[in-house]
């Protein structure tokens, strides 16, 4: 969709410029990906509770999920925003193409929860039994699983959006993988 446009601050309503504002302290601008959320009086607020919900996977393994859905899902904008993201949270750029492809090298733990989302996000949920089975056997729980399932909800929501409306990115682009 060309041309949707992101909404300012001015332009949204007070319970949004409210979240603006938590986003601009927070994140030291509003992404343009949140900013198109605001278009609906309430699903900023909702997105950004499902995003920030308390869960069993630690900052990493959140990053691992969110980067290898967006790479299927071939999002520019989330793979850019994760990327940094990825980076605050310790991987280096090689560790971070290498979650992307699902090809973990430097850790068989990370490597079973890459290889189970990418299953899981190509396959519409229907996860292959091999990387299932490999998800537990490295150590991942039931409520790892339904963990890992709401995280790559939350993805796919963003993912979609920015694939309908294209916004411009707004952070620095990730590099092109094959």
């Amino acid at each position: 969709m060309e041309n949707f446009p992101v909404p300012t601050k001015e332009q949204v309503s007070a319970s949004n410029q409210s979240i603006f504002d938590n986003l601009n302290k927070m994140v030291g601008f509003v992404p343009n990906l949140y900013a198109i959320f605001a278009h609906s009086e309430h699903a900023l607020g909702t997105y950004l509770a499902l995003q920030n919900a308390k869960s069993s996977l630690r900052g990493k393994e959140r990053e691992i999920i969110n980067l290898v859905v967006s790479q299927v899902n071939q999002c520019k904008y989330c793979l850019s925003a994760h990327t940094q993201l990825a980076k605050i949270n310790g991987f280096t750029d090689e560790q971070i193409i290498e979650i992307r492809k699902a090809d973990v090298t430097f850790d068989p733990k990370f490597d079973a929860l890459a290889k189970f989302v990418k299953s899981f996000t190509e396959n519409k949920g229907n996860a292959s039994q091999e990387t299932v089975d490999n998800f537990f056997a490295a150590g991942y729980t039931n409520g790892n699983l339904i963990d890992t399932a709401v995280i790559v909800g939350d993805k796919i929501i963003t993912n979609y959006l920015h694939n309908l409306t294209e916004v411009p990115v707004d952070w620095p682009l990730a590099p092109e993988i094959d």
